[in-house]
C-alpha cells in the first residue's frame, strides 16, 4: 500500500514539473505572481514519510493545515493560472496587431481606391473607342469593296450589251449576204444558216464564258465580305446588351440563394398586366423562374417560368397558365412578353415582338392584390419572406444567365408597343413600365447576382 502511495506522488510531481517546462519563460513583459510564503506548497519529509509519528515543532503562522493533497492540488492550480494570464497576454497581443493591420488596409484603400477605379473607367473608354474605331473602319471597307464590285459589274454588263450589239450587226450582214445569194440554191441557203449559227454559238459561248467568271468572282467576294460582317457583328453583340441597354443582371451559378429583389415604383391593385424583359440563358432546365410576384395572400400571383426551351405564363396558380413552344435558346438573347387581362382571362406571350400563344379563360374575373413582392430568377414559393424565413430557395428553379429591359405596366400593351421593345439593334430600353422601369426601379441582387455593364 505504502509503494503504491508513493507510485501516485510521483506520477503527479511529474505532471506538475511537465507543465511548468511547458510555460515559456520569455516574454517581452515580466509576470510576477505572488503565492505566498513557499513552507505552505512544500511537501516536507515528513509528510512522505508513513507511519511515522510526527514530531511537534512550533508554527510560524496560525494557518489552515495543509495535507500533501491540498498542496499539490494548490500547485496545479497555480500552474493552470499562469497558463491563462499567459493566453490573456497572448490574445491582447493578437487583438493590437489586428487591429494595426485593418487601420493600415483601411488607409491603403483610401489612398490608391481612386485611382484604380480611375484606370479601370479609362481603360473601358478607350476599349469602346477603339471598337467604335474598327467598326468603322470596317464598315467603310465594306462600302468600298461593294462600290468597287458594284463597278466591275457594270463595266461587264457593258461588255456584255456591246459584244451583243456587235453580234446582231454580224448576223444582219450574214442575213443580206444571204437574201443576194437566194438563187444560188438551197444549199448555200443551208450553208449560211449552218454558218450563222455556228458563229452565234461561238460568240455566246464566248461571252457567256467571260461574264459567268466576271459574276462568279463577285459573288464570291461578296460571300466572303459577308461572313467576316456577320463574324464581326456576332463578336459585337455577344459582349453587349440588346434593344440599347446599358446595363444588366449577370445570375452566374444555380444556388439556394441567388436571386434579385425588385421594389414597385407605387402599390398596385390591378386587373390587367404587361410583364416584358430580355434574357440570355446559360442552361434551360425543366423549370427555371425568371419572374414572379407573390403577396401574403398567395404566393403565386404571377410567374413567368423557362421549361426547357418552352416559356410558360401562369396567373394565380400553375392551373391558370400559357405557354409558348421553343421560345428560348441557350446563349442567345430573346425577348419575351406576357400579358393578361382578368376580363374573359385573356393571357397571351410574345417573342421577340411576335404572338406565340394566347389563351383565353386563364384566372377570369381575378385581380391582383397589392403589397407583394417581385423577384426576379426565384420565387417566394411556400417560404414567403413575410413569415420571417431567411431568403433560402429551391436551388432547381434558379435562373443562370444574363438578363436586362425588365418592366411591367398595370395595363395591356397593344402589339405595336411591344414590337418596339423587341428589336435586337433598336432602343426599346427607353420604354419603361409604369410599376417596374428597368433603369429606374430599385432592384437589389443578392445571393452573388451581380449588376454588369
Amino acid at each position: 500500500m505504502a509503494s503504491m502511495c508513493k507510485w501516485t506522488f510521483l506520477q503527479a510531481m511529474c505532471l506538475v514539473v511537465s507543465l511548468s517546462m511547458a510555460v515559456p519563460e520569455n516574454y517581452e513583459d515580466d509576470i510576477d505572481v505572488n503565492f505566498g510564503p513557499n513552507y505552505l506548497n512544500e511537501i516536507t519529509e515528513e509528510d512522505q514519510m508513513e507511519g511515522e509519528t510526527p514530531t511537534p515543532s512550533p508554527e510560524p503562522c496560525k494557518g489552515s493545515v495543509f495535507t500533501k493533497w491540498d498542496k499539490l492540488f494548490t500547485m496545479l492550480e497555480n500552474s493552470q493560472m499562469k497558463e491563462n494570464m499567459l493566453l490573456q497576454y497572448a490574445d491582447d497581443i493578437i487583438k493590437v496587431e489586428l487591429q494595426s493591420l485593418r487601420e493600415e488596409m483601411l488607409q491603403f484603400v483610401a489612398q490608391y481606391g481612386g485611382s484604380c477605379a480611375s484606370a479601370v473607367e479609362n481603360s473601358v473608354r478607350r476599349a469602346g473607342i477603339q471598337t467604335e474605331t474598327r467598326l468603322q473602319n470596317a464598315l467603310d471597307r465594306v462600302r468600298e469593296v461593294s462600290a468597287d464590285q458594284s463597278t466591275q459589274h457594270d463595266v461587264a454588263l457593258q461588255q456584255l450589251l456591246a459584244a451583243s450589239v456587235n453580234q446582231t450587226t454580224r448576223l444582219e450582214r450574214l442575213e443580206n449576204e444571204c437574201l443576194k445569194l437566194g438563187g444560188r440554191g438551197q444549199a448555200s441557203q443551208a450553208k449560211s444558216v449552218q454558218t450563222r449559227h455556228l458563229m452565234q454559238e461561238v460568240t455566246e459561248t464566248e461571252n457567256g464564258g467571260r461574264l459567268e467568271k466576271t459574276l462568279a468572282g463577285i459573288s464570291s467576294e461578296l460571300q466572303t465580305i459577308r461572313e467576316q460582317l456577320t463574324l464581326y457583328t456576332k463578336s459585337v453583340f455577344a459582349n453587349s446588351f440588346p434593344s440599347g441597354c446599358d446595363t444588366g443582371l449577370l445570375f452566374p451559378t444555380r444556388s439556394s440563394t441567388a436571386h434579385a429583389e425588385v421594389s414597385p415604383k407605387t402599390p398596385f391593385q390591378t386587373n390587367a398586366v404587361t410583364i416584358c424583359l430580355w434574357v440570355k440563358p446559360t442552361q434551360v432546365l425543366n423549370k427555371t423562374i425568371l419572374f414572379s410576384y407573390s403577396t401574403t395572400g398567395n404566393a403565386y400571383e404571377l410567374q413567368l417560368v423557362l421549361n426547357g426551351r418552352s416559356v410558360f405564363f401562369t396567373v394565380d396558380g400553375e392551373t391558370h397558365l400559357v405557354q409558348a413552344l421553343g421560345a428560348a435558346q441557350e446563349g442567345h438573347w430573346v425577348h419575351i412578353c406576357a400579358v393578361w387581362s382578368s376580363q374573359q382571362g385573356l393571357a397571351s406571350l410574345w417573342v421577340n415582338g411576335q404572338q406565340a400563344a394566347s389563351s383565353p379563360g386563364v384566372a377570369e374575373g381575378h385581380e391582383l392584390r397589392s403589397k407583394g413582392s417581385i423577384l426576379l430568377g426565384q420565387e417566394y414559393g411556400r417560404f414567403f419572406r413575410h413569415l420571417s424565413i431567411p431568403d433560402t430557395f429551391d436551388a432547381e428553379l434558379a435562373f443562370t444567365g444574363k438578363m436586362t429591359g425588365v418592366n411591367m405596366w398595370d395595363r395591356v400593351l397593344n402589339s405595336k408597343e411591344i414590337s418596339q421593345q423587341a428589336r435586337l439593334d433598336g432602343s426599346g430600353c427607353g420604354i419603361r413600365g409604369n410599376v417596374v422601369a428597368w433603369g429606374v426601379s430599385d432592384i437589389e441582387p443578392k445571393g452573388g447576382v451581380k449588376l454588369i455593364y
